[in-house]
């Protein structure tokens, strides 16, 4: 099916590949009418017919630089390889109508000195504050004066784009809610959207993930958790002290987390260790029943939803992950920390159960209630499913967001 109503040549940008934007790129590209090219650091993957275009900054921001903008200065380095990469496009003759990139990294800043011509979409995940969202809502973590000097200036590419773009889209409206309340009118809110036709139920699934020599088709309790890193930000400490209080109450009860043992937002952990290492330094867990699977390749992460019993979702008020969603879609029972993010989409009780994020013994205490009742929840689990199928499904989605990206062009073919 086709969506635009006319050929666009389109430029996204973004240093990962192909996050936020892999379905869409795939969409424009299967229209032979559109020339899609995608701008990245990233040398690793493909998709189809979708030309991939490389960007690499000539350095990182100096460690003389001062420590409030050597996110701007890398910001300006990632926009300065963009530019140049902009020149060879050119010069092959590539010249985008629609530019669509991820605010905040760099690679939008120029664009308009680049492609005057052209519609300048954002992508706006996050605008940070050090009062009333992620920062502060440790209180075990004090911020200082130049930690808060630092998070303002950390929005100045992210205030150049808002003020460069001709529209931008937030995934939810916690997060834009996070953005200056005069560049609201800019920002459409629209998820990226999850595939429910890939992430369903499946009765009965069993885990067992051969190339990580993990069999657990005879556990009747399974306990999962998911996160890019096992860090603070997503209540890692938080899982893994509950996980102790899981592991004494059912004794046949397994926990299967899946992610890369590193930080991806937050602190590191102190002393050179990792989270994981401090976890495991200090408490005292059954590694018989705890399997750390790293990173899976989406086959073997959907096994493990599939598989789950009762899956713990935990964030700070930050960007909310795919993970969460991927997980109700699949008809998981989800725990989940009772913060912004997560509330917008989930009410207690409802479509899943909400903790306290700091209170490792009331996340224990939830997952009891379901293993211990475990067909008891079932309409919770059905309509977790339901709730993502009707808010944020790709196939409705995708049409929304090939429409909201053909928009500015609409407006220049009106005005020709």
């Amino acid at each position: 099916m086709r969506y635009s109503t006319g050929a666009m040549q389109i430029l996204f940008l973004h240093p990962n590949f192909p996050a936020q934007f892999r379905h869409l790129a795939v969409a424009l590209a299967k229209d032979k009418r559109h020339r899609v090219v995608f701008g990245t650091t990233r040398r690793e993957g493909q998709l189809p017919k979708v030309d991939k275009a490389i960007y690499q900054p000539s350095r990182q921001a100096r460690p003389q630089t001062h420590p409030y903008i050597r996110n701007l200065e890398n910001a300006v380095l990632q926009a300065q390889a963009v530019y140049r990469l902009a020149e060879q496009l050119k010069f092959r003759g590539f010249i985008p109508d629609v530019v669509y990139g991820h605010s905040g990294w760099g690679p939008t800043l120029l664009i308009k000195d680049i492609f005057s011509q052209a519609k300048l979409l954002c992508y706006f995940e996050w605008f940070y504050h050090a009062r009333g969202s992620d920062a502060d809502f440790d209180p075990n973590e004090p911020l200082t004066a130049d930690d808060q000097a630092r998070i303002r200036l950390k929005n100045t590419p992210i205030l150049i784009d808002l003020y460069s773009c001709d529209c931008g889209l937030s995934p939810t409206y916690w997060q834009r809610q996070q953005f200056p309340p005069e560049y609201h009118g800019k920002i459409t809110v629209r998820h990226d959207g999850i595939d429910t036709a890939f992430f369903r139920p499946k009765p009965g699934a069993k885990l067992v993930l051969p190339s990580l020599n993990l069999d657990l088709s005879q556990a009747e309790e399974i306990v999962t958790y998911v996160a890019r890193g096992m860090e603070p930000y997503r209540g890692f400490p938080q899982f893994m002290e509950a996980a102790v209080l899981i592991q004494q109450r059912h004794p046949n009860c397994h926990i299967v987390v899946v992610g890369e043992d590193r930080v991806a937002y937050g602190r590191a952990a102190p002393e050179g260790k990792t989270y994981k290492q401090l976890m495991l330094e200090k408490l005292p867990l059954d590694l018989s029943r705890l399997h750390f699977t790293g990173s899976l390749p989406y086959p073997q992460y959907l096994q493990v939803l599939q598989a789950s019993s009762v899956h713990v979702y935990l964030t700070r008020p930050f960007v909310l992950s795919w993970s969460m969603l991927e997980a109700m879609a699949t008809g998981c029972l989800v725990v989940a920390s009772d913060t912004p993010p997560v509330t917008e989409v989930i009410q207690d009780g409802i479509n899943g159960l909400l903790v306290n994020f700091f209170s490792p013994t009331e996340i224990a205490e939830r997952v009891d209630e379901v293993l211990d009742h475990p067909q008891r929840l079932d309409a919770v689990r059905a309509k977790a499913r339901k709730t993502i199928r009707a808010h944020y499904d790709l196939t409705k989605l995708l049409p929304q967001h090939l429409q909201w990206l053909n928009k500015p062009m609409n407006a220049i073919r009106l005005a020709g």
